[in-house]
């Protein structure tokens, strides 16, 4: 699940060009291990996208094991059922609301809810998402995540904010990002009746980009702060938030090479559910 809206085949080809990163195996090493699937296990996976993340689950845990994969988005979906030989359940669902549109039969029956670089796209309900996570756990069962937190994508926020507010818009109500502090996520774990790890903890982690800050904007910018505008407008637009940025974020050394990177920052831990 990229994001709480559906992407259209073209956005998630987009965003397989713009931020292939977010499934690379030197950024998703971390959580994974965290997980640490066992043979045999029952698994499920919020927002998983194109699945990558998945098969490797599944891998995992093996043919003894289940996995299921949820996203938000039809076309990401397609992609993971293609890649899956058959052998990883798919749903399509909005994670924020998973015990009003899941069957019952998923109540309680996981020993692992997954989940990487979503939850800050949980923005309307944060609360909802870990309410259905214990949902769906086991008694004793465990929750791993990893998603950006306080301090991710530091200055470019602030640069579509100030585009928004030079045209008279207030960016906060189309800001579609939750990035909780480590004290606030654990705070709302605790609340929701999970048992949060102690190692819950902010990992800032600079990010190169495949292309320009501009085709990153086009795919997590373009359809959500910007979604209001014409086509015209969010390409001016998004070419001033890169002006904005490229003082902090563009780099260009003597032998002519150049880039981009951003500075992420992505909360990582776990949690458990009671016995």
């Amino acid at each position: 699940m990229a994001h709480a809206t559906s992407l259209s085949n073209h956005q998630s080809e987009v965003y397989a060009t713009n931020a292939s990163f977010v499934y690379s195996a030197k950024y998703t090493h971390a959580v994974l291990s965290l997980l640490d699937p066992q043979p045999g296990e029952k698994i499920i996976d919020l927002g998983c996208g194109t699945g990558d993340l998945t098969l490797k689950i599944k891998d995992a845990v093996g043919d003894q094991g289940e996995v299921v994969g949820v996203d938000s988005s039809e076309s990401m979906l397609s992609k993971a059922e293609s890649a899956s030989d058959g052998n990883i359940t798919y749903l399509q669902a909005d994670i924020q609301d998973l015990p009003k549109v899941l069957d019952a039969k998923y109540k309680g029956a996981f020993d692992a809810v997954f989940t990487s670089a979503v939850l800050h796209w949980t923005k309307r309900d944060p609360r909802g998402v870990v309410e259905g996570i214990s949902w769906l756990l086991k008694p004793g069962g465990r929750f791993v995540f990893e998603f950006g937190g306080f301090g991710n994508t530091v200055g470019i926020r602030s640069g579509i904010h100030q585009v928004l507010r030079d045209k008279g818009v207030d960016p906060e109500p189309l800001d579609p990002w939750y990035f909780p502090t480590a004290a606030q996520y654990t705070k709302l774990l605790k609340d929701t009746g999970l048992n949060p790890s102690e190692d819950i903890a902010l990992y800032p982690r600079p990010t190169p980009l495949p292309g320009d800050l501009k085709g990153w904007l086009q795919t997590f910018v373009r359809n959500t702060f910007f979604a209001a505008f014409t086509s015209e407008e969010q390409e001016t637009m998004m070419g001033q938030v890169q002006d904005i940025c490229r003082v902090d974020n563009h780099w260009a050394d003597e032998d002519g090479k150049e880039g981009w990177e951003i500075m992420y920052v992505r909360l990582r831990g776990s949690a458990t559910k009671s016995q």
